[in-house]
């Protein structure tokens, strides 16, 4: 039997919501909405990519990001990684102090409307994910690999590519669909 290939189960750019890095985070969200009237698709999208002038994908934004931009505070403290999400239960912290620090920092003090309003000027580029080496996979790659960099990863998605430019996506969700549709 043929070993399915990543080209077999992606979507492909163009049935995916994509914006340039100098639309606004207001453009994205109706991006997201504009790509989730497809009646065709198990799953909405979660994400919208990103792309720079020379059509190249550079960043996702996805809910964790549309939520931490409603709230730019989260900046100030406790960044783990280069996306800067922020994950200080790994560090052993507990509920009481992680809720101290909304206190403390004044997070959430405005109204979600005020909030909201604010973040819609936002620049997606100053608040998308620049995903790491470990999501991309490339187009030709067997299902396997995929599955391998979920798990060790983590990931929700994973960006094809072919000859290094982003062809398209592959998300977790609708590689579960694939397993449970042969699944006895």
């Amino acid at each position: 039997m043929k070993a399915k290939k990543i080209k077999e189960l992606m979507i492909t750019l163009s049935d995916y919501a994509t914006v340039p890095d100098t639309e606004n985070l207001a453009g994205a969200i109706r991006a997201l909405k504009q790509s989730n009237t497809d009646k065709q698709l198990n799953h909405k999208h979660r994400a919208v990519l990103v792309y720079d002038t020379s059509d190249h994908v550079i960043g996702k934004v996805g809910i964790r990001e549309i939520l931490k931009a409603l709230e730019p505070k989260y900046r100030q403290f406790a960044s783990s990684d280069k996306a800067g999400n922020v994950s200080l239960t790994h560090f052993g912290f507990n509920q009481e102090f992680l809720s101290s620090l909304v206190d403390k920092y004044s997070l959430w003090h405005e109204s979600m409307e005020t909030l909201v309003a604010k973040a819609a000027k936002t620049p997606v580029k100053d608040i998308m994910y620049t995903p790491s080496r470990g999501e991309y996979v490339n187009i030709d790659a067997p299902v396997s690999e995929a599955v391998h960099q979920f798990i060790i990863g983590c990931h929700q998605s994973l960006l094809v590519v072919e000859k290094n430019r982003v062809k398209g996506i592959l998300r977790l969700a609708d590689l579960f669909d694939i397993i449970c549709d042969i699944m006895p």
